[in-house]
C-alpha cells in the first residue's frame, strides 16, 4: 500500500455497457476534460456492448479477421494505448484517468504503472485470487497479436498465468491507463477473430492462451459478477491509493467531445485501419 501518497478526492463514474467505439471516445474525452482542468481525475469502471474485438494503436488492422467479426455480430475499434488485441465480454474493464500534477501518476511509465498496480492486487486479493506482480517480461510478447498472452513488468499473475491486462496513453497534461479484468467465459474466442495462416495455427493459438491465461471464475471456481468486481476495486482505490472516490457522471462537454471522437476516430473505419500512424492523434 502506498501510505505515503497524499489524500485525494477523485471523480467516479460507472458507466452502462457501452459499443467499443463509445468507450474509447469516453476515454479519450475525459483525458482531454482532466488535462484541461475541467474535471477532476477519474476512475471509470465499464462494459461492452456487443462484445468488441480492440487493436492496440500501433497493431496492424490485419491481425483481426473482420468476416468473422462481420459474422459474430462483434465490433472492432482501435485503442488510444498500446499493447495487442484483446476481446472484450464477460469483463470489467478499468480507466485511470488523471493529470502528471497528480503523484500517483508522476514519473516514467513504469513509475505510475507500478503504483496503480498496486490497487489493482489489492482488488484482486479482495476477491480471494493468489495473485503476484510479474517481473521480467517475455521477449516473445512482441511476436504475438493476443495481449493476455505475455504477462509485462508489473502486471499481475495468477500462478503465472497473466489475470488482467492494462495499457497506457501519456499525452502532454494527463495520462490514460485502462485495463481488462476477464470474469468468465472462454479465453479462446479471441482466436475466432483473428487472422492464421490455417486452422492448425489457430488451434495452436488457442492452446498457448489458455496455458498463459485465466479468468477471475476460472480461477476460483464460481461466477463473479461486474457489480461484485466493480465494488471490490472501488474499495481498493480508495485504499491503496488514499482516494475518496466521489460517485460522478460524464459531464456535457466530455459527452460531446466524445461524440466528435466516435465520428473523427474510434467509428472512422479509416483511422482504426491505421491512417492514425499518418497524422499526430
Amino acid at each position: 500500500m502506498e501510505t505515503h501518497l497524499p489524500g485525494a478526492t477523485w471523480r467516479l463514474i460507472l458507466s452502462d455497457p457501452q459499443p467499443g467505439k463509445v468507450n474509447m471516445a469516453l476515454d479519450s474525452a475525459i483525458l482531454e476534460a482532466v488535462g484541461r482542468g475541467d474535471v477532476p481525475p477519474t476512475l471509470r469502471l465499464y462494459r461492452w456492448d456487443p462484445p468488441c474485438l480492440s487493436l492496440g494503436y500501433s497493431q496492424p488492422r490485419a491481425d483481426a479477421d473482420l468476416v468473422r467479426l462481420e459474422q459474430k455480430g462483434w465490433d472492432l475499434v482501435r485503442r488510444p494505448t498500446g499493447g495487442r488485441a484483446i476481446l472484450h465480454t464477460d469483463e470489467l474493464t478499468y480507466a485511470v484517468i488523471g493529470p502528471w500534477t497528480d503523484p500517483r501518476l508522476q514519473g516514467s511509465l513504469m513509475d505510475s504503472y507500478q503504483r496503480l498496480s498496486q490497487a489493482l492486487l489489492l482488488a484482486l486479493k479482495l476477491l480471494e485470487l493468489p495473485v503476484e506482480i510479474h517481473h521480467g517480461k517475455d521477449p516473445r510478447a512482441r511476436q504475438q497479436p493476443v495481449c493476455f498472452e505475455n504477462p509485462s513488468d508489473f502486471e499481475i499473475t495468477v500462478e503465472g498465468k497473466k489475470i488482467i491486462g492494462s495499457a497506457q496513453a501519456r499525452k502532454k497534461d494527463g495520462l490514460l491507463q485502462h485495463g481488462s479484468l476477464p470474469l468468465t467465459g472462454n479465453l479462446t474466442r479471441i482466436t475466432e477473430v483473428l487472422r492464421y495462416p490455417s486452422n492448425r495455427e489457430r488451434e495452436q493459438a488457442a492452446a498457448l492462451l489458455l496455458s498463459r491465461a485465466e479468468t477471475v471464475s476460472g480461477v476460483l471456481g464460481r461466477e463473479v459478477s461486474w457489480d461484485e468486481a466493480a465494488r471490490v476495486f472501488i474499495d481498493a482505490f480508495q485504499t491503496a491509493l488514499n482516494l475518496d472516490l466521489v460517485p460522478g457522471q460524464v459531464t456535457p462537454s466530455e459527452a460531446k467531445t466524445a461524440r466528435r471522437l466516435v465520428e473523427e476516430r474510434f467509428g472512422n473505419f479509416d483511422w482504426t485501419g491505421g491512417n492514425h500512424l499518418k497524422s499526430t492523434v
